[in-house]
């Protein structure tokens, strides 16, 4: 069994900053890529940014030079880094892994989520 927790969101001003965390724990022989996404009220959800194993990064539009995403392999963890935060980034934020659990099979696991408000 594989979980991923996540950690760091919360109310913040227009311009602020937050960091999400997000670990995996459970049956990991390997991580493949991890990532973030968000889905807002009456939306889809949508990716924020990921990362591979090797540190490849990709982001939306959306938050190119304002987020920032990196990752901890030795403790399974991966974070978000979000300044000059705008409304519109309110959302909920959910972390995806792609899991090896071993050497032969790999699976996507979903965090539970974490709220985002961007609000004055």
């Amino acid at each position: 069994q594989v979980q991923l927790v996540e950690s760091g969101g919360g109310l913040v001003q227009p311009g602020g900053s937050l960091r999400l965390s997000c670990a995996a724990s459970g049956r990991i022989f390997s991580i493949n890529s991890m990532g973030w996404y968000r889905q807002a009220p009456g939306k889809q959800r949508e990716l924020v940014a990921t990362i591979t194993e090797s540190g490849r990064t990709n982001y939306a539009d959306s938050v190119k030079g304002r987020f920032t995403i990196s990752r901890d392999n030795a403790k399974n963890t991966v974070y978000l880094q979000m300044n000059s935060l705008k409304p519109e980034d309110t959302a909920v934020y959910y972390c995806n892994a792609n899991i090896r659990t071993t050497m032969f099979r790999a699976y996507d696991y979903w965090g539970q989520g974490t709220q985002v408000t961007v609000s004055s």
